[in-house]
């Protein structure tokens, strides 16, 4: 079984939301990467997602537009990002991870050559954010390396695309809380509670709400109905501001904790 699978199976049981930090490889700098990554975990993170940088990032506000083009000027890319990856394997066999990106790096990078490396560094899943549904057999051969497709789905997704989604989906389903990109602080939880739904009740696979969620309050909110909720630029902004890798651990930690702590007391409450 993926660890994806594993661990959404593990927080049903448990009757617990997902948290799912995005950070961007690189940034602040390379060699804090690993540091933070475990950082994440060790406060209370299930799974961690890994923005590849791009120098188009078309979905993702200034925040991760930024992170991205300064990973960039340090010379990051996915070699180095799959190297991180099997450091991070040395301690921690169990968290699942997923790489958020685009095609143009895994293309120049080659399908079967990263297929195979990222699947042995121990990635599990991968997110594309321009390869649509439409276009998934081009990464065939990532689905069978063992590693999960996760597919997008919007407001915007109308209910017959919305269905063949639930049924091809993989790892888990991530909702776009609001159209338009990430960062940006619009966030209508009675909208995205009603979408959920919808999603959920002829899916087989989890479904984690992402955008828009920047602190343990909105966390919370969107934790009473999603099976996961995933937080990124808001921990992307805090990071970009440490200056070595000991403030960034803190960052990290500083930030996620009490992320973590809301979801728990509110699912809590909600089965009280």
């Amino acid at each position: 079984m993926n660890r994806i699978d594993l661990r959404f199976s593990e927080l049903s049981a448990a009757q617990r939301c997902g948290l799912i930090p995005f950070i961007t490889a690189g940034d602040p700098s390379p060699e804090s990467m690993v540091a933070i990554m475990r950082a994440l975990v060790e406060a209370g993170a299930d799974i961690l997602e890994i923005g590849v940088p791009f120098s188009d990032p078309m979905a993702d506000g200034p925040v991760i537009q930024h992170a991205s083009e300064r990973a960039l000027a340090r010379g990051v890319g996915l070699a180095q990002i799959l190297g991180w990856v099997r450091e991070f394997r040395g301690a921690d066999s169990t968290t699942p991870i997923v790489l958020m990106g685009y095609l143009n790096p895994i293309e120049i990078y080659g399908y079967e050559r990263f297929a195979r490396d990222a699947s042995a560094a121990g990635v599990d899943g991968t997110l594309i954010v321009d390869c649509p549904m439409e276009e998934t057999s081009t990464v065939d051969v990532l689905r069978a390396a063992n590693l999960r497709q996760i597919l997008l789905a919007a407001p915007t997704t109308d209910d017959r695309r919305l269905a063949l989604m639930r049924e091809r989906a993989e790892g888990f389903l991530y909702y776009v809380s609001f159209a338009g990109i990430t960062g940006a602080n619009r966030l209508s939880i009675d909208a995205v509670r009603a979408r959920v739904q919808l999603m959920k009740t002829a899916s087989c696979v989890p479904v984690a709400v992402g955008f828009g969620v920047r602190d343990a309050a909105s966390a919370a909110a969107i934790g009473e109905f999603a099976d996961a909720v995933v937080i990124g630029s808001a921990l992307v902004e805090r990071l970009a501001t440490t200056t070595s890798t000991q403030a960034a651990v803190e960052m990290a930690q500083e930030f996620l904790a009490p992320i973590r702590a809301a979801l728990d007391t509110k699912k809590s409450a909600h089965a009280a």
